[in-house]
């Protein structure tokens, strides 16, 4: 079988590898996580051009495989199809739709935890600092070392009000979504998923773990429904439960209606084939 690859997939694909190695040998494996993560914009790590550059990190090295594999699988006759630019256009666009359908949804939690919390009438710097207190033991945030962390800060705030229980969950959430980061391709290669899946409606694909070959035009559909299940329900099916699930819809949705509207123009100078 000749291994064909086109040159955006390429270059993708050694742009990606090139950011891991990097992320695994440079400033003792932690200065680009903390310069290339998509960080929650509350977060004191959060800088602007993290919008772009955490599509080039990855979390370990199944995550770039299976990443990478899928980016050359179908990337390649999507590229071959549309040509460079339009495959990199869909890419990236389905990258940022990725990323503010997943923010979108991290929002809806977070002005819900505000709203809980107004009566507290805390200050935007005292917010801020609490929101940023290191509460994590291991890889998880301990209530009992937010509220340790606190008492200082609110003591110097001069701050009196008593915290209930539910507003005090609602700052261990707030805590929680201000330390959740994003990293990772996946957005942008649903994006080119369901542009292969517009071009190649009747494709048979199947998953590693479920040979069975199902038609394109209802296999990623099925894919994309299971991620509002898992985004939902917090119930995961087939990808690690610290999936960004509404990246993935979010990436599929753009890159869906990118092929769409080309499609529908395909009798002029929008034509995508």
């Amino acid at each position: 079988m000749r291994f064909n690859i086109t040159d955006g997939v390429k270059h993708l694909i050694i742009i990606n590898v090139v950011v891991f190695i990097g992320t695994l040998t440079l400033g003792d494996g932690k200065l680009f996580d903390s310069l290339f993560t998509m960080f929650f914009p509350t977060n004191d790590m959060f800088q602007p051009w993290q919008v772009v550059t955490h599509m080039f990190m990855h979390a370990g090295p199944a995550h770039l495989l299976f990443n990478m594999f899928a980016l050359w699988m179908f990337g390649t006759p999507v590229e071959q199809r549309l040509g460079t630019k339009k495959f990199l256009f869909v890419y990236f666009s389905a990258g940022f739709g990725a990323l503010l359908f997943q923010l979108g949804y991290y929002y809806v939690d977070y002005f819900s935890a505000m709203q809980s919390i107004a009566d507290l009438n805390f200050g935007s710097e005292l917010l801020h600092q609490i929101m940023n207190i290191n509460a994590l033991s291991g890889d998880y945030i301990q209530g009992e070392i937010l509220h340790q962390k606190m008492i200082p800060l609110l003591n110097e705030a001069n701050f009196t009000t008593p915290i209930s229980n539910d507003q005090f969950k609602a700052i261990f959430d707030l805590n929680v979504l201000n330390r959740s980061a994003m990293v990772g391709a996946s957005g942008c290669i649903m994006g080119i998923l369901a542009a292969f899946g517009m071009m190649n409606p009747n494709a048979e694909l199947m998953m590693i773990f479920l040979p069975i070959p199902i038609k394109a035009k209802y296999f990623i559909p099925g894919i994309i429904l299971l991620d509002v299940i898992s985004a939902i329900t917090g119930t995961s099916f087939f990808s690690p439960s610290n999936t960004a699930y509404m990246a993935h819809v979010g990436g599929a949705v753009i890159g869906f209606l990118i092929m769409w509207y080309w499609k529908k123009n395909d009798m002029n100078k929008f034509r995508w084939n």
